[in-house]
């Protein structure tokens, strides 16, 4: 009679610093500690990476990080701002620091691949006394006046909005603008009533206050600097651009 092997395999994780540090989130959530602990990734979530109905879908990413986490929390009430950092996180732990992406050089029109160290990337200024466990702020629109009270979006409401957007385009009508603050705003000089809010989205928000309302929220947000300079091989500098995410961000090896 053989015996049944009860070996326990174990693997290293990795505690991750969200860029809220946790100062957005309720007391009594798990978020509120300001970090995560993620695993390195396995043949296992490899599998969910390469599931053509979830790359279809474009859930596979989500569905990946959701594995890795090992904390106990809503992956619902995750901050999209903090959702960046476990996205770079994720992919250093899956394939190391090293990122590799294509640019264009625009002296030569040649492709040239260019490395970077991901890992490097650090959390942008913001004022964090602005941040008392309460995902809520006020802004009053510098033209009409009008005070606004408005939350940071989470990836519950990224899903919202996604499923309506949805909805909308099959119908021919709204945007991407408008229905983001729509769930972005909730409150228009107090009123709370989301009927209230949604018509002065959609009749009463003039587009120079709808800028310094998207501005402020930038400058308010905390997040990763995904900002990269580099050198191109004719000596041409590249400074402060967004990181490419291409296909091979968490797909390495996709243009062989």
């Amino acid at each position: 009679m053989s015996q049944e092997n009860t070996t326990k395999f174990s693997f290293p994780t990795e505690t991750v610093q969200l860029p809220s540090k946790g100062l957005l989130y309720p007391k009594d959530n798990a978020l509120s500690s300001g970090t995560i602990e993620m695993k390195y990734m396995t043949a296992r979530e490899e599998d969910i990476l390469t599931n053509i109905n979830l790359l279809k879908q474009g859930l596979a990413i989500d569905k990946v990080l959701q594995a890795l986490i090992k904390s106990p929390i809503n992956y619902e009430d995750l901050l999209l701002c903090d959702k960046n950092a476990i996205l770079i996180s994720g992919r250093i732990l899956a394939y190391g620091k090293d990122y590799t992406f294509g640019y264009l050089n625009p002296n030569t029109e040649q492709e040239e691949r260019i490395t970077i160290d991901i890992s490097k990337f650090e959390n942008k200024e913001v004022d964090y006394s602005l941040y008392e466990n309460k995902n809520e702020f006020s802004f009053v629109l510098p033209n009409s006046k009008n005070t606004l009270t408005f939350k940071l979006l989470t990836h519950g409401d990224s899903k919202k909005i996604d499923s309506e957007l949805k909805g909308l385009k099959k119908i021919g009508t709204g945007g991407e603008l408008t229905t983001r603050l729509k769930y972005q705003i909730l409150s228009v000089n107090g009123d709370y009533e989301q009927k209230t809010v949604r018509e002065f989205v959609d009749n009463y928000l003039l587009s120079i206050d709808a800028n310094a309302f998207r501005n402020y929220i930038s400058e308010i947000t905390p997040d990763l600097d995904l900002k990269v300079s580099f050198t191109l091989s004719d000596g041409t500098e590249v400074k402060d651009i967004n990181l490419p995410f291409e296909l091979d961000f968490f797909f390495p090896g996709s243009r062989l």
